[in-house]
């Protein structure tokens, strides 16, 4: 438990160190939704991981209304996530995302199929996906890997690249 709390505070501290606008750490944990959303998913992905589903989606819809962001109780978030503006954001039950990632306003990782498999994609550490970027389908996007503002990516992206259009193309 301290461990978990030891993470959220850890998760207000980079938000407050990566966003210029924050005034503060306490600043961050009561009044930015991109914090809120992780505090409602680390509960409902407990939830869901321990088999009361139910409760774990009616937990991510109540945050949903309150922040505007969706997330999946099924989806897999590691530490030190940066939503900015995060309003419209979606993401999906088999998602996976690595550390230390900066998701702009938007953004959704979504699926392609009905499958009752990995359909949504994995982003490794360090990425950034710029706003209104559209990243579907079981791919992968490489560690340190930019995707650009309204990018649609669809195949998987390597590693220390930069993606821009639609369809998705490497620049870097």
């Amino acid at each position: 438990m301290i461990k978990f709390f030891k993470n959220l505070y850890l998760d207000a501290v980079n938000i407050y160190e990566r966003d210029p606008a924050a005034k503060s750490v306490l600043y961050v944990i009561l009044l930015y939704p991109g914090f809120h959303i992780i505090l409602f998913h680390k509960l409902a992905h407990f939830l869901n991981r321990i088999y009361l589903k139910f409760l774990a989606r009616l937990i991510s819809q109540l945050a949903r209304f309150l922040t505007g962001i969706e997330i999946h109780p099924g989806a897999q978030i590691g530490n030190k996530l940066f939503i900015d503006h995060g309003m419209g954001i979606v993401i999906g039950e088999t998602a996976v995302i690595g550390d230390n990632c900066t998701i702009y306003h938007g953004v959704t990782l979504g699926g392609t199929g009905k499958d009752k498999v990995k359909r949504h994609p994995t982003l490794g550490n360090n990425i950034t996906v710029g706003c209104g970027a559209k990243i579907l389908g079981a791919i992968t996007i490489g560690d340190n890997a930019k995707i650009g503002a309204n990018a649609v990516i669809l195949k998987d992206v390597p590693e220390n690249s930069t993606v821009v259009g639609i369809p998705g193309k490497i620049i870097e």
